[in-house]
């Protein structure tokens, strides 16, 4: 019986453990991955290149390394529990080389379009056009196509929402750019945003801009990396127990033990980070 064929787009983490399964699930994957090296998000450069993911020098993970190991692939006892992007791509590294998924990848090849052929109905088969780094198209048959090809790629910058900017002398810029503090000795800088990034790039700003302020529609709760008792705050809280208290108590009661959590780490009110939502 012929294997079935299967594409995988993209050979970042999703793209490398698709590739993995259909291996273990007796499939035939072939992987089109459009850059020159494998890694998706975690591969790191020093200049941003269009249409791809990109992040900063200094970037750690924020979920610890026991609760985004893969399964049956242990990250090594002696990484940290809060990994640098470099870490988290040599474990990717190993992984692929573990589970021999990289002569399954083609660099340098990217995906043009993905359609149903015209007897999809009858084979399920999917028509995909690739195109090499040297601009040579090539069709292929699949009879089954795994997206994985991300989503922090495009950065947004709304522009229209900032009255005013076009008159503006200084610098402004997404995340997507931010590699490091460089140039912000002596600045007044201001970074938009409370999530992941705008949290770590106001901090490592912080130590050379002359201030920093931190803009943000309505608050966050923030929480810390580790515990009370020095564990890493997901492998604390994400338990059976906790899942089971979740269908056990009503939402009111766990969002009151949650923000008393919260705040008993700081008074998120005297730091004017208190939200309305829970």
């Amino acid at each position: 019986m012929t294997r079935q064929r299967v594409a995988v787009i993209g050979a970042g983490p999703s793209g490398l453990t698709s590739v993995k399964e259909c291996l273990d699930e007796g499939l035939e994957p072939t992987c089109f991955e459009s850059s020159d090296d494998m890694g998706g998000l975690w591969k790191f450069k020093e200049v941003s290149e269009p249409n791809r993911a990109s992040i900063y020098r200094s970037l750690t993970i924020n979920i610890s390394k026991e609760m985004m190991c893969f399964s049956d692939f242990p990250i090594p006892a002696d990484y940290p529990n809060y990994m640098h992007h470099s870490k988290i791509l040599h474990y990717l590294r190993m992984y692929a080389e573990h589970f021999k998924v990289l002569q399954h990848v083609r660099f340098q090849t990217s995906v043009k379009s993905v359609k149903q052929r015209p007897d999809f109905t009858r084979t399920g088969q999917w028509e995909v056009i690739t195109e090499t780094k040297d601009g040579q198209e090539e069709r292929h048959v699949f009879d089954a196509v795994i997206c994985c090809s991300g989503h922090y790629t495009y950065p947004n910058l709304p522009l229209k929402d900032f009255p005013g900017i076009e008159t503006f002398e200084g610098k402004y810029f997404h995340s997507w750019d931010y590699k490091g503090p460089e140039g912000m000795e002596g600045k007044r800088v201001v970074v938009i945003g409370i999530g992941n990034s705008g949290g770590d790039i106001a901090v490592e700003s912080s130590r050379f801009a002359e201030q920093v302020y931190m803009s943000t529609r309505r608050g966050a709760w923030v929480i810390r990396q580790v515990s009370d008792n020095g564990l890493p705050v997901d492998m604390k809280y994400n338990t059976r127990f906790v899942h089971i208290l979740f269908q056990l108590l009503p939402m009111s009661v766990l969002n009151w033990i949650g923000e008393g959590k919260l705040n008993a780490m700081y008074d998120h009110t005297m730091y004017a980070l208190k939200p309305k939502h829970r």
